[in-house]
């Protein structure tokens, strides 16, 4: 299997470079790109210089070279080393992410963003399929996820900083196979149900607090969520609200960004952790952090869905809560870089059924097929942990991991169907080829689920995800490279590329190809 996914990573990465090289091509023949750089009219030269050194000399390099970073020609290496010529500076627009630069120390906050993702899928290999599974003909599907991001700062106090946040959001289109089939599937801007419909809702509000425990304070860098462009070092922060949990929890700089990095649910979050959240994706609730120096600890308790995947919340918290709790070490691996340590753990009670339970009363012929939801209790306790690392290895280059377990006896219930992850990648930046904006990532993920699980699932039961009707276990092993281009000012382009091994853990279906090209815009 080890070897079968190398081979798959590889041919991965050679279809990324493939499409970055497509996309070099296509902005060589962009205006925006300014190749049509010709040499100066040549002077007068002594007979002892050729007019092939003379260009050489003086022309300026072809920004195609910047761009491919295939051809490292930087013209006649100097002998003497003052004569070294700097490096071309970074224009304005390659350093601004946004179209309207946001001037900082200000005590509001106003921007948006929208994400739009078209996928195609290729006809794969299938025995068979049910009517959970991830259809194996050819499809494509595209979605656009758009939100207005509001927040008030109604003091100028850093020590006890206040914010106040109020964000809409409007999500519209389709996931291949309507978001089915797949437990790592290939588009997180996808909602889970297609016809909640395109109108505007509101995604988040939040009262976020600050108390300082020391005046000793450190820059910050200011966003929708926090305004203040300093913090007390040593701080307790509180939020209550609506959120959502992957805001603050299980959070990775280079995993968990669908907008400008990796698309995969398994990739940009854990699989194996089934957060509190409706269909959208968002809760409603409390939690407190305390930050130190290197260390924080973070503690929340959410309200959880009425049922699998569903858009109403259960209000009783005594019988219905979602407990997150985690410990975050700012401690670098490597001497003189950076590198973050996560440890998560949650307990979710709600009326879940029970995988064994269900798969028991078909055998013992009470149920025709296995049904989990004739088998749910209320306060039923599904429980797990995740591990989170990140590491920067040079300028350029940096590493993150994940594995994730949960119990894996009570059903799916919020995220996804995953009772165990493993996940290693990474990403580099574009700065080696003057592409301060750009980069190339690569991340393989391994999924698994628990025994009453597959059993489930091989008897016929349908989860809110998966079923095919029957079930030939494999783990679901998925490769997933991107490249992300910076194209001007908040305007990002992506390609991205996705093999699905064993779809919906079953070895008689796939391998699937999925690919992607995304457009973002930050304003």
């Amino acid at each position: 299997m080890i070897a079968r996914m190398a081979r798959t990573a590889l041919l991965s990465c050679l279809l990324a470079a493939a499409a970055l090289l497509a996309c070099a091509m296509a902005c060589a023949q962009s205006t925006d790109v300014r190749l049509a750089v010709l040499p100066e009219v040549p002077k007068p030269q002594p007979a002892s210089q050729s007019a092939a050194q003379q260009w050489m000399a003086e022309a300026p390099i072809p920004e195609i070279c910047w761009i491919v970073s295939l051809c490292d020609f930087q013209g006649p290496e100097p002998t003497d080393e003052g004569q070294r010529s700097a490096e071309p500076a970074p224009s304005a627009d390659d350093q601004t992410v946004t179209m309207f630069p946001h001037p900082g120390g200000q005590q509001w906050w106003l921007s948006g963003q929208a994400n739009v993702i078209f996928q195609g899928r290729i006809p794969f290999h299938s025995l068979y399929q049910g009517p959970n599974s991830f259809r194996n003909s050819a499809e494509y599907k595209t979605s656009m996820v758009g939100t207005l991001y509001t927040a008030w700062r109604p003091t100028h106090s850093i020590r006890y900083n206040t914010d106040l946040i109020f964000d809409m959001e409007a999500a519209e289109g389709r996931g291949l196979s309507e978001a089915l089939g797949l437990a790592g599937f290939t588009n997180l801007d996808v909602v889970r149900n297609p016809y909640l419909g395109k109108a505007p809702y509101i995604a988040r509000y939040e009262i976020h607090q600050v108390f300082g425990l020391t005046s000793k304070t450190t820059e910050q860098e200011t966003d929708f969520f926090s305004l203040a462009p300093e913090v007390p070092v040593r701080r307790i922060e509180f939020r209550i609200g609506k959120l959502t949990l992957p805001d603050f929890f299980d959070v990775n700089d280079i995993g968990s960004d669908s907008h400008l990095q990796f698309m995969n649910w398994t990739v940009d979050n854990s699989g194996a952790w089934d957060y509190a959240a409706d269909t959208r994706g968002y809760t409603v609730g409390g939690m407190a952090e305390y930050d130190d120096v290197n260390w924080s600890l973070r503690y929340g308790i959410f309200a959880m869905p009425v049922i699998a995947n569903g858009i109403d919340m259960d209000w009783a918290f005594s019988r219905a809560h979602g407990q997150n709790g985690e410990f975050e070490l700012r401690q670098s691996l490597v001497k003189k870089r950076k590198g973050v340590t996560r440890i998560l753990f949650f307990a979710n009670r709600a009326h879940m059924g029970s995988y064994r339970e269900a798969v028991q009363a078909y055998l013992d012929g009470i149920d025709p097929t296995p049904m989990i939801t004739a088998h749910e209790h209320y306060g039923a306790l599904k429980y797990g942990f995740d591990y989170n690392v990140q590491q920067e290895i040079t300028d350029n280059l940096r590493v993150f991991g994940r594995f994730g377990w949960n119990e894996g006896q009570h059903e799916s219930f919020a995220y996804t169907e995953v009772d165990q992850t493993v996940l290693a990648g990474g990403d580099y930046a574009g700065k080696a080829w003057h592409r301060n904006q750009d980069k190339i990532g690569l991340a393989v993920v391994s999924n698994a689920i628990k025994k009453d699980h597959q059993n489930y699932l091989r008897y016929g039961g349908l989860g809110f995800l998966l079923g095919d009707g029957n079930l030939n276990y494999g783990r679901e092993n998925i490769v997933e490279s991107y490249y992300t281009w910076h194209t001007w000012r908040g305007l990002f382009y992506s390609v991205d590329v996705q093999h699905i091994d064993n779809p919906g853990y079953n070895r008689d279906r796939g391998p699937a190809w999925v690919g992607s090209v995304r457009g973002h815009i930050d304003f």
